[in-house]
């Protein structure tokens, strides 16, 4: 059975989380949290929203934010898409020393 659609009300804030793969620990090093960061200033410039609060975890990232009025879940998709991808390009390809 499918999830229900989630309800977004405008002008609520909303609490996200992001895990890696696998629950791997992938965000230990500085490099993976600042591909991180540069990746939601992007997003913030592409939709808008406000950030209110950002916990990067060694497996996981926390977010609080107040989105405008367009569909929070594509917005949280193509970041989360556009983080991957980056962190794909630079450690997956043997451009890291873990």
């Amino acid at each position: 059975m499918s999830r229900l659609p989630r309800n977004f009300q405008p002008g609520f804030c909303y609490h996200i989380t992001i895990r890696c793969n696998n629950r791997e620990f992938r965000l230990t090093r500085l490099e993976c949290r600042e591909v991180f960061v540069d990746a939601i200033n992007k997003a913030k410039e592409k939709y808008g929203f406000k950030l209110y609060a950002l916990c990067i975890m060694s497996n996981h990232v926390h977010y609080l934010l107040q989105p405008i009025p367009q569909s929070l879940t594509a917005r949280t998709e193509n970041f989360t898409q556009y983080w991957y991808k980056n962190f794909d390009t630079k450690y997956k390809n043997g451009n890291s020393t873990e």
